[in-house]
C-alpha cells in the first residue's frame, strides 16, 4: 500500500474519531434530569465588556443530582452569571445567594423526556452525516490517485478499509445514542 493511501486512511480515522468527540461533547450538552456542569458551559457571560464562559469566571459543581451551584471569583459576576442564565435556552430559574447562584433542575416530564431523545437522535444523525462525508472525501481522493496512475486494486482496498472505518465510528455513535437514549428515560 502506498504512502499516500496510508496517508488518507490515518487521516480518516482521526477525521472520524472527532466527529465521534463532538457528537459525545453535543450529547453532554442535552440535561438528562441530573444536574451536570456541562449543562451550562456552553453560557457566556460579560466580563468587562467580553463574553467569557462561565466556567473561566467561575467554580461549578453540582452538590447533588438536581442542584448546580455556580460561585464566581469576583462577587460582581453574580449579577451577569444569572442574566446569562435568564437569557439562555435553559429554561433554568436561577436563586442568587450571598456568593453564588443556585440552580434547582426539575424533574423531567414524560413528554419532555421525549423531546430530548428526539433531540439526541438528531444530534447523533449529525454525527452519522458528518462520518459519511468523511468517507466521500477520502473515497473521491483515493480515485483521484487512481487516475493519477496508483493501483486500482491497492484502491479498493482502501476504500473497502475506509468503509469498515465508518461501519465501525457508525456503531460507536449509535451505542452514545442507546446509553444517552437510557439515561434519559431512567426516571
Amino acid at each position: 500500500m502506498t504512502e499516500e493511501i496510508q496517508f488518507y486512511l490515518s487521516e480518516a480515522e482521526e477525521s472520524m474519531q472527532k466527529a465521534l468527540q463532538h457528537t459525545s461533547s453535543e450529547l453532554t450538552k442535552i440535561r438528562a434530569g441530573k444536574a451536570s456542569p456541562a449543562m451550562i458551559e456552553h453560557l457566556r457571560v460579560d466580563y468587562y465588556g467580553n463574553p467569557t464562559p462561565i466556567s473561566q469566571v467561575a467554580n461549578v459543581a453540582a452538590p447533588d443530582a438536581r442542584t448546580l451551584l455556580i460561585k464566581p471569583w469576583e462577587k460582581n459576576m453574580l449579577g451577569e452569571i444569572n442574566k446569562a442564565i435568564k437569557n439562555s435556552d435553559l429554561g433554568l430559574n436561577p436563586q442568587q445567594e450571598a456568593d453564588a447562584v443556585r440552580l434547582n433542575i426539575p424533574a423531567l416530564t414524560e413528554e419532555r423526556r421525549r423531546d430530548l431523545v428526539k433531540q439526541v437522535k438528531g444530534e447523533t444523525e449529525n454525527g452519522k452525516i458528518s462520518i459519511r462525508n468523511i468517507r466521500k472525501d477520502v473515497n473521491d481522493s483515493l480515485k483521484k490517485l487512481q487516475k493519477e496512475g496508483t493501483a486500482e486494486d491497492a484502491v479498493r482496498d482502501a476504500e473497502g478499509k475506509v468503509q469498515k472505518l465508518t461501519d465501525a465510528y457508525i456503531v460507536k455513535i449509535d451505542e452514545l445514542l442507546a446509553k444517552k437514549e437510557a439515561e434519559i428515560m431512567t426516571i
